[in-house]
């Protein structure tokens, strides 16, 4: 029977196998792309996105969480490749208990265990960077700790070098978007979410912020069990937010109503969003059985952004409303978009309109309005993706990328609880009285507090 450690290498080896099988896939489908440009052969592009998705889906690593970033970008990629980029799973297969203790030691040493009154064996979840494992401390305090895969900085390498492979294929063929930023971006956050410690002094950033709401918990970070790839946190108890799709639409707008709240208020005032609102990384907390507020569980893709862009966003959101082109055109400058044609100006709108149409009627709506929630966005999608197509390469500033990720995220999260609420109430709530000046004031404040720089 092999040891762990020869079960651990044969691990690695896999994981070295799959990627180089990856690669060759893609290479693979990349002569077989050129070849057909060649030579005029008929292309079946549902074929070539279905093989591509398949390839990258062997990672089940991070990687899938770029693929489904990018499927909400319009052009990104192809629009047959962004449905089936859409549908990949991040389900890496957990540790095991073998695994796990190795991995332990190394973080908190050989008595690691002396450092918990328990700790669970079996995962409570696992996802693409590492898998959570409740405990309990040395005082009673429930934990969770989230502990990263082993060898995960060569793996989130190696999965950028598909990404770039991908864009590369998209470039290629349909030149529409030019692709640099998204890359950079892309890549920067990804590795950042790598630092545990990074993490934590998000969540501290998220508790100084929410501190005097009773409404949104974040979890207290344990300094002392916590490393570069081990983060313990303490348990929030709660349902998961899918369980209340079919309770009354009192509690649906409750629960909608402060995830909007904790979504655009730390951005309104803070310049910070948190950039993947997935399902699973919120539960709900109760008084009884009526919801009180959200538990927000996942501090890894949080972006810091400068003053002047959330300004932008700010003008831009007047500019739409008000139709004053002026305003929408100096917004888009400060996001970063460059060599701003009328026609791309209006095909900018598009997608701009698409975003922040909740948020422009004042009365009470759900998030598609009318619209199915099967087809919501997707034509928009395609305006936008024929205009640029006419239009192209256009080139995505970076700070589009996670903002246009976490608007998008978000309204899933509001079209699953199917919340009927006046959403441009609930934003100038948020953007009352602002002013770049304050937002950056206080900003530099807090990141100062919790040991953080604004990233550009």
């Amino acid at each position: 029977m092999p040891s762990s450690r020869d079960r651990e290498a044969n691990r690695i080896t896999a994981r070295l196998g799959r990627y180089a099988r990856v690669g060759g896939n893609m290479s693979g489908i990349a002569a077989k792309l050129a070849a057909g440009r060649l030579f005029g052969w008929d292309q079946d592009p549902a074929k070539n996105a279905a093989a591509i998705a398949e390839s990258l889906g062997e990672l089940k690593g991070p990687l899938m969480k770029v693929a489904q970033l990018l499927s909400t970008i319009p052009d990104a990629v192809p629009p047959e490749y962004a449905a089936e980029l859409a549908s990949l799973q991040a389900n890496a297969p957990p540790m095991g208990w073998a695994f796990v203790k190795r991995r332990m030691r190394a973080e908190l040493g050989a008595g690691w265990q002396g450092k918990f009154e328990q700790f669970e064996k079996e995962p409570a979840a696992a996802a693409s960077l590492g898998q959570v494992h409740k405990a309990m401390s040395l005082e009673g305090r429930m934990l969770a700790c989230k502990l990263q895969y082993p060898d995960m900085d060569s793996a989130v390498e190696a999965d950028l070098t598909q990404f770039d492979m991908l864009l590369a294929l998209h470039r290629q063929f349909r030149p529409a978007i030019e692709t640099s930023e998204i890359a950079k971006e892309v890549g920067a956050r990804l590795r950042e979410e790598l630092d545990y410690k990074r993490e934590a002094r998000h969540a501290r950033l998220y508790a100084s912020v929410f501190s005097q709401d009773p409404e949104i918990n974040i979890p207290q970070v344990f300094e002392e069990l916590s490393t570069r790839r081990l983060l313990s946190m303490g348990w929030l108890e709660g349902r998961p937010l899918l369980t209340y799709r079919q309770e009354k639409l009192e509690a649906r707008n409750k629960i909608a109503t402060v995830m909007f709240k904790a979504w655009w208020h730390p951005f309104a005032h803070f310049g910070v969003i948190h950039g993947d609102p997935h399902l699973g990384n919120y539960t709900i907390f109760e008084d009884g059985t009526e919801p009180v507020g959200v538990n927000l569980l996942d501090y890894g893709c949080v972006r810091i952004f400068p003053p002047d862009f959330v300004e932008g966003v700010v003008n831009l959101y007047h500019g739409l409303l008000e139709d004053d082109q002026e305003r929408v055109v100096a917004a888009y400058e400060t996001w970063g978009f460059e060599g701003l044609s009328k026609e791309l100006i209006e095909t900018l709108n598009i997608w701009a309109s698409f975003i922040f149409g909740p948020l422009l009627s004042d009365r009470t709506r759900t998030i598609a309005d009318g619209v199915s929630p099967a087809t919501y966005g997707r034509k928009e999608a395609f305006r936008v993706h024929q205009s640029l197509k006419e239009l192209g390469p256009v080139k995505i500033p970076r700070y589009f990328v996670f903002m246009d990720r976490a608007a998008i995220g978000l309204g899933s999260v509001f079209l699953h609880l199917r919340a009927e609420l006046n959403f441009h109430r609930l934003f100038n709530e948020q953007i009352d009285g602002f002013k770049c000046s304050v937002l950056s004031a206080s900003q530099n404040q807090q990141l100062e507090l919790c040991g953080l720089t604004a990233e550009t």
